[in-house]
């Protein structure tokens, strides 16, 4: 087991933009490989962001509806198959590769920053 931790300095962790969005869409994306879901997420004042997201083993697609989530937003857009992805859902990855989505544990305010 690898405990090693980059250790990066506080400028660099205030670059990267974690906001609260909530899902308002998800569907499973049939053009990937990998077993993904296409969701557009709604983060206030930010706007309506897309991603895809290989969540498929623990969550469903109509539950995924109207969750909060945190994600990073000003990462550069990135060509998934044919779509571009406009943000990063972020998630604790387990042993067998099953990905859990961090949340607010309340209801709160869509684009607020996390930090």
């Amino acid at each position: 087991m690898n405990t090693t931790v980059n250790t990066i300095n506080w400028s660099d962790f205030t670059k990267v933009d974690m906001r609260i969005g909530t899902i308002i869409s998800a569907e499973i994306f049939k053009e990937v490989n990998t077993p993904a879901y296409k969701l557009h997420i709604d983060f206030g004042e930010f706007g309506i962001k897309k991603t895809s997201a290989q969540i498929t083993k623990l969550y469903i697609a109509e539950e995924l509806i109207g969750k909060q989530i945190v994600a990073i937003i000003n990462f550069p857009p990135k060509q998934i198959a044919n779509m571009m992805s406009e943000c990063l859902l972020l998630g604790v990855v387990g042993d067998t590769n099953d990905v859990v989505i961090l949340n607010p544990e309340r209801k709160v305010q869509n684009g607020l920053r996390v930090g």
